[in-house]
């Protein structure tokens, strides 16, 4: 892969970002289950706090996931062609993908952000903007976006290249 360079770092700043998030989860709900049935004093920061986490996490590895190409779809759409097929079917894709995420994740999801944010609306416990909760739907948005163009692009190098290889072979 051609563009691997300009994928990696993302990859591996979503992982590392989400493992942090995930992390953080678990310890809410390890604290969440002591403190409700051990001390008999549950904690709603911890509450709120872990389903934050999960919002962010499902989304985030959401994200993760389409740079993994690992959706359902493409492998089986993808799987058993070959040649031009393969790299038409993977552009469709991968332009359905950048549609939705350009529509709905990025321009709803920053309207709804603009939308509580300029409400005011906060969270009942840790009385924090729900914007920032709400701020992961067009971020992971634009992360599917940046995939699925770079899938795009080396679908159509990947096409060009043998063509390439032969002009190059032959001068």
């Amino acid at each position: 892969m051609r563009l691997e360079k300009y994928k990696k770092p993302v990859d591996y700043l979503i992982a590392g970002f989400s493992i942090t998030v995930m992390v953080v989860l678990v310890i809410c709900v390890v604290w969440q289950v002591f403190s409700r049935y051990v001390l008999n004093n549950p904690s709603t920061i911890t509450d709120e706090l872990a389903r934050f986490s999960m919002i962010w996490v499902g989304l985030l590895g959401a994200a993760y996931t389409t740079g993994a190409q690992r959706h359902l779809s493409i492998d089986l759409l993808t799987g058993n062609l070959s040649g031009v097929r393969k790299m038409i079917s993977q552009v469709v894709i991968n332009l359905c993908i950048l549609g939705f995420c350009a529509l709905a994740m990025v321009w709803g999801g920053s309207e709804l952000v603009e939308k509580v944010y300029t409400t005011g609306q906060v969270s009942p416990a840790m009385q924090i903007p729900m914007a920032y909760v709400y701020a992961v739907l067009p971020l992971s948005g634009l992360i599917m976006m940046f995939y699925a163009v770079i899938f795009i692009l080396e679908a159509l190098l990947e096409h060009h290249q043998p063509a390439q290889q032969i002009i190059e072979e032959r001068a």
